[in-house]
């Protein structure tokens, strides 16, 4: 039997081949909707069988309440990023599969098909800190935090727009930004996977006060994170602590289009 953490990559890995080779095709009609179904299929088919006595907490799926008792849990987003997935050429999309074991994530994928890439507990990236210079803070492409704008000016930090959640997290992993920040809509199967590989990986991840990440809850509704280095997690959790209170004046907040309701939609839940 696969160890945990080779389980998850392996799904992950395949269900990214999948995704890939749909889209290759280029005859799925509502090219996100039928990714997310066929990743749907596949993950927690596999997981069941393979793992008859876990519970599933899937995107894609219903949420059998049976899990809160169950001492393995699995989180998945078969395809996270569905709107990047769907647009020619880009490459911020994810599979996610996490495992939550008695209160604690212990083994997790996030597999990037377009950039060849799978990042895992089975083989912890190694986390090289970008070299010294000004902050790079990913953000959602349409939902950046209101605040974020205001952190940006304060602590002299660049903001960069990306799409799916674990592309922002796997470049914060690799080194490639110094963070990752989102409030306003996110579910446990946005960040389990991606939550754990940053930890195997030595980084610092918390919700935006600087809390713990709680999965298996009964609501599974988790709005904000903060993936960063350890050494930059206090700094950041301060600042955001500031932005967050400041006047809305003062965070330049962004008008949203007539029409759009004030109150932000969950990042899952709609894309750019």
């Amino acid at each position: 039997m696969a160890a945990d953490d080779e389980l998850s990559r392996d799904l992950a890995a395949e269900a990214g081949r999948r995704l890939l080779e749909l889209r290759g095709r280029g005859d799925a009609g509502d090219l996100g909707k039928v990714g997310d179904r066929l990743s749907h299929e596949f993950l927690p088919g596999e997981l069941t069988r393979l793992r008859p006595e876990d519970a599933v907490l899937s995107e894609e799926g219903h949420d059998d309440h049976a899990r809160l008792a169950a001492d393995r849990v699995w989180i998945v987003d078969p395809l996270d990023g569905t709107r990047e997935y769907g647009e020619p050429g880009r490459t911020d999309w994810a599979v996610h599969v996490a495992l939550w074991e008695r209160g604690d994530l212990t083994a997790g994928a996030v597999a990037l098909p377009a950039q060849g890439k799978v990042l895992s507990t089975a083989d912890p990236p190694r986390f090289y800190a970008p070299p010294p210079g000004t902050l790079r803070i990913l953000v959602s492409r349409s939902r950046a935090p209101a605040f974020t704008t205001w952190l940006a000016e304060n602590i002299g930090a660049t903001l960069i727009p990306l799409g799916s959640a674990g592309a922002k997290a796997a470049a914060v992993i690799l080194g490639e930004a110094d963070a990752y920040i989102h409030d306003g809509g996110q579910y446990e199967w946005d960040s389990a996977a991606p939550v754990a590989v940053a930890l195997a990986a030595g980084l610092h991840a918390s919700r935006l006060n600087g809390e713990n990440l709680r999965y298996n809850q009964p609501d599974p509704y988790l709005p904000d994170i903060l993936i960063c280095p350890v050494g930059k997690a206090g700094m950041l959790v301060e600042a955001i602590s500031e932005a967050r209170i400041a006047p809305r004046h003062q965070q330049l907040r962004r008008r949203e289009p007539p029409g759009k309701p004030d109150n932000p939609t969950p990042e899952s839940a709609s894309w750019p």
